[in-house]
């Protein structure tokens, strides 16, 4: 089928008809008529859409190994450092579209199935593993541009280090608890899929630390498997105006629990199962991180550039680029987004080919973006309101401007560059990515993008080989 366009998107997701539960009700109808989902449904379209713009077509896809027909760039296996490029290209192509805000697009899905599609060897030969249903699935989901959730993480019940459930009990984590001749049957929970419930498929994998086999597997069913329910958190869509809500109206990525009621998965979806040392290994060992990391980064990158971009409108609409407390703040955004910049590039430059053929970025050099722009994220939302002040609070909607008000709001909410509706608008834009429910949300999100922090930083220094400048220090001091 190729490459698709955003209403075959939207027409796929209302056809599945998945069981999706929103503030304890299920979506009745179309999901893409929802307003939980509406805007980031018309959101994500546009992506597909502009695969099929000519002027973009050599950025955005790349002819398939086995039809020769264009698919999308994302799902592309790097043989060279110019690969690396390409795909870093599209990747920042989409997130323009979306101002860097949807951190599950579909490009990062693609990614991830590209990278464990890449290192599917370290499957072959293993007990219960299944390389070739996963290097099967990877070419559907090229040929037919779908698109995917995944979910990693189990319930946060009990996060001591070692936590053995009740077997006697109904499982909370989800586990296998039967097989058959037509596949395994898993039952239990699993957190956090973010746009779950307008995907074509959910892809689940283990993400280490099992201790238990029967909760080691990876596999992906479509998301309209009898058994599979979605329930979501609250919508932070504030509303559908733009005016009032410029990002959540748009870019609102649900996040949802997934509830597994004795699946059946069939066995050409099962990737592996039941075998504890590779469900604690595969994703470490296999091209994961460095692939994930490239795609996260290249996104992150586009959106500081628009964080910086609200800043400078702030500044802009009010008149106070002359206080230097001002430029010092914003050059801290600038300094993040140049890092972020050297840190991709340099990652590129490092690759090298892997075992299997594959040029990868450097791993180490993605590590070191992956621990600042968490942190950096979290101080942009504090710099944006220090700059914006109580203008972030003098924000009336827009009926208030279609209302007998006008008159009012024209003379007293005016500025220095901008009439008083263009600086609302700009000062709303930057209340909602720093102050509702979605800037906070997030902020979050970038914090725990790939996990806690702190793992991140120790998972840094533990591998980060720092001999050799020891040993220069002792060169130095003749201990040598």
């Amino acid at each position: 089928m190729s490459i698709i366009t955003g209403s075959e998107y939207i027409d796929r997701i209302d056809l599945l008809e998945m069981d999706i539960w929103v503030d304890g009700h299920p979506v009745i109808g179309k999901v893409s008529e929802h307003p939980a989902f509406k805007g980031v449904m018309r959101s994500q379209a546009a992506l597909y859409d502009l695969q099929h713009d000519e002027s973009l077509q050599s950025i955005m896809t790349y002819s398939s190994p086995s039809t020769s027909e264009p698919v999308g760039m994302s799902y592309l296996q790097p043989k060279t450092k110019q690969d690396l490029v390409k795909r870093r290209k599209m990747v920042q192509q989409w997130a323009l579209s979306t101002n860097g805000m949807m951190g599950r697009s579909p490009d990062y899905m693609n990614t991830v199935l590209m990278a464990l599609a890449s290192s599917v060897d370290l499957l072959k030969g293993k007990e219960n593993c299944f390389p070739e249903h996963l290097l099967s699935f990877y070419e559907y989901a090229r040929e037919n541009d779908i698109s995917m959730t995944h979910t990693f993480i189990n319930p946060q019940v009990n996060r001591e280090q070692f936590y053995f459930e009740d077997p006697d009990d109904e499982p909370i984590a989800t586990k296998v608890v039967d097989k058959t001749n037509e596949g395994i049957i898993v039952k239990g929970a699993r957190l956090l899929a973010t746009q779950g419930g307008i995907t074509n498929e959910i892809v689940v994998l283990s993400a280490g630390g099992i201790q238990d086999k029967a909760n080691g597997f990876a596999f992906s069913i479509p998301s309209n498997t009898k058994g599979l329910k979605f329930i979501c958190r609250e919508s932070f869509v504030g509303g559908a105006s733009a005016f009032n809500y410029p990002l959540s109206s748009r870019y609102e990525e649900m996040d949802t629990i997934v509830v597994f009621d004795n699946v059946l998965i069939p066995w050409e979806r099962v990737f592996y199962y039941n075998n504890l040392q590779v469900s604690n290994t595969f994703m470490d060992a296999s091209s994961f991180l460095p692939f994930t990391l490239h795609q996260a980064v290249s996104r992150q990158i586009v959106k500081t550039e628009f964080v910086l971009g609200v800043a400078q409108s702030i500044i802009d609409t009010i008149n106070i680029s002359e206080y230097q407390h001002v430029q010092e703040k914003v050059s801290e955004i600038i300094v993040a987004l140049e890092t972020m910049k050297a840190l991709i590039i340099k990652s590129e430059v490092e690759a090298e080919l892997d075992e299997w053929g594959f040029m990868r970025p450097n791993q180490k050099t993605l590590q070191v973006a992956c621990n600042v722009f968490p942190r950096a994220y979290a101080r942009f939302g504090e710099i944006i309101q220090q700059l914006g002040a109580s203008g972030l609070m003098s924000i009336p909607t827009e009926e208030a401007f279609q209302s007998s008000l006008r008159k009012d709001l024209d003379q007293y909410l005016q500025s220095k560059a901008d009439d008083a509706e263009s600086r609302v608008k700009i000062f709303r834009l930057a209340w909602e990515m720093t102050m509702s429910a979605f800037g906070t949300r997030e902020t979050q999100y970038e914090r725990f993008f790939f996990g806690d922090p702190i793992r991140l930083s120790s998972g840094l220094y533990l591998s980060y080989d720092k001999e050799p400048y020891v040993k220069r220090v002792k060169t130095l001091l003749g201990m040598d």
